[in-house]
């Protein structure tokens, strides 16, 4: 054996590019992945609760302004002649502050307006998720789309120079800025609402459920009537739900072409003024804490409660119908 040989090597150490960095084990990756999770869980948790609790906060405050800026009216007259008082002269000495002129006016449009568009949006939105050809419809509902974003006043401009000459002609009425073209154009404005939200949630009704139905011997149309629209009921009522609450809260339409006429109608081409178009309508001319201010925000709190009366009663429709689906 030589020297060499029996002489050993000493260590050196590899250079620095060389040397391979040492890996993070599992648990180690494990434990930081799951703290950076919990991180951000926790603020996207805090992010949503602020941000619920400023929604409720501002709220609050609105509905705080109403009452304090409302309730002064029932000062210097009485909840029974404000509420059922016919007239309505804020101007006149002295002054009358009767709003059921505005609130039958309120809600004979809103009604009108749902007559036509609920059925029209319902049956609109199952055409096009259960009988139109896929291309018909890919044009379609985005225009359908596209006609929810109109702004309210150009519907209105539409309707006052050239729905209500032609309700004029057609019907040989003194005016066409009436309750009627009020209602269509309301319908007008609430059919893409209600047809887009009633076909999303038709077609998240599972195909099993079609399927089955076909299986079973049903036809076309009875699936669609007894299976399709009663496992979407709860969908389409939330639809009428939001169609409604815009057209009772609608104020430029009705304030171009409802007539502007503060007067209980007798027929569906009497000119009205709901309670919207005349808080718009007068909240500029009246006097600051005046009294003729403190009735128009009493009219925006009957409004107001009129709005979350409607709102409960048809959530709890659609609750009901939602437990049964």
């Amino acid at each position: 054996m030589t020297h060499s040989e029996s002489t050993a090597a000493p260590h050196t150490p590899a250079p620095p590019s060389e040397r391979v960095p040492r890996e993070t084990t599992a648990p180690e990756r494990g434990s930081l992945t799951g703290r950076r999770t919990a991180v951000g869980e926790w603020v996207a948790e805090s992010t949503l609760l602020v941000i619920s609790l400023v929604s409720i906060l501002v709220l609050g405050l609105i509905m705080l302004f109403l009452i304090l800026e409302g309730t002064p009216t029932f000062s210097f007259v009485s909840v029974k002649e404000f509420i059922g008082g016919v007239l309505w002269y804020p101007t006149d000495e002295p002054p009358a502050f009767g709003i059921l002129a505005l609130i039958v006016g309120s809600f004979a449009v809103t009604m009108l307006s749902s007559l036509i568009s609920v059925p029209s949006g319902v049956m609109t939105a199952i055409y096009l998720s259960e009988i139109a050809p896929p291309r018909v419809a890919e044009w379609l509902k985005p225009a359908i789309e596209l006609l929810a974003s109109l702004p309210s006043v150009v519907i209105g401009f539409f309707g006052m120079v050239a729905v209500a000459p032609l309700m004029q002609n057609l019907f040989d009425i003194p005016t066409g800025l009436n309750l009627f073209t009020a209602s269509i154009m309301l319908a007008f404005m609430s059919i893409p609402t209600i047809c887009t939200i009633s076909e999303d949630a038709l077609r998240s009704v599972p195909i099993t459920y079609r399927e089955a139905s076909l299986a079973l011997g049903a036809t076309p149309f009875e699936t669609i009537s007894r299976v399709t629209v009663p496992a979407a009921l709860s969908g389409i009522t939330t639809a009428i739900i939001l169609g409604m609450s815009r057209a009772i809260g609608e104020t430029m339409v009705v304030l171009m072409v409802a007539g502007g006429a503060a007067m209980v109608p007798e027929s569906l081409f009497d000119p009205i003024r709901p309670m919207p178009a005349s808080i718009a309508s007068e909240m500029g001319e009246a006097p600051f804490r005046g009294e003729h201010y403190h009735a128009l925000f009493a009219t925006g709190i009957t409004l107001f409660l009129f709005t979350i009366v409607f709102n409960v009663l048809a959530m709890s429709v659609s609750r009901r119908y939602r437990l049964k689906g």
